[in-house]
């Protein structure tokens, strides 16, 4: 199994993130992570889920769990990189890791466990299968990208 591709969403942290101790206020972590998870899929070319959804189905990620571990605080005016890979890979699911630096220290870590979803005949969202093409966009590897057929 291949490794996978490891991708860098930068934030830069504003006076509204932050409790009245200046700290970040902790769910603003996990927004961050969310929005890495994202940029990971549109950096290693996968289209956006609106485009994904209209020409084959597929909704999005939804997040299943989450895991956050804290080492360090942040406050506003600091900038921060979240760089993201997956884990691991399981037939429906997968795991991404989030690793929130600052001037190349770790000051947080993540973990979400995610799912590819489709809707039913009712509109009811359901688990799908990872999609062989997407898994091997999002692989570490020397060749070229391939570009998801609609």
């Amino acid at each position: 199994m291949s490794e996978s591709r490891t991708t860098t969403h930068t934030v830069a942290v504003n006076f509204g993130d932050c409790d009245p101790a200046g700290i970040v206020f902790f769910p603003n972590f996990s927004r961050w992570m969310d929005a890495a998870s994202l940029s990971f899929f549109m950096q290693c070319g996968v289209p956006p889920w609106r485009v994904l959804e209209k020409t084959r189905g597929i909704v999005g990620t939804p997040l299943l769990e989450i895991h956050t571990r804290f080492i360090q605080s942040v406050t506003y005016g600091e900038t921060i990189q979240i760089e993201t890979c997956i884990e691991a890979w399981h037939g429906k699911a997968f795991v991404q890791l989030h690793r929130v630096m600052r001037d190349g220290e770790l000051v947080c870590e993540g973990r979400e466990t995610r799912i590819f979803v489709t809707r039913d005949a009712t509109g009811k969202l359901k688990s799908m299968a990872v999609p062989d093409d997407i898994r091997a966009l999002c692989q570490a590897a020397s060749r070229p990208r391939t570009e998801i057929p609609p």
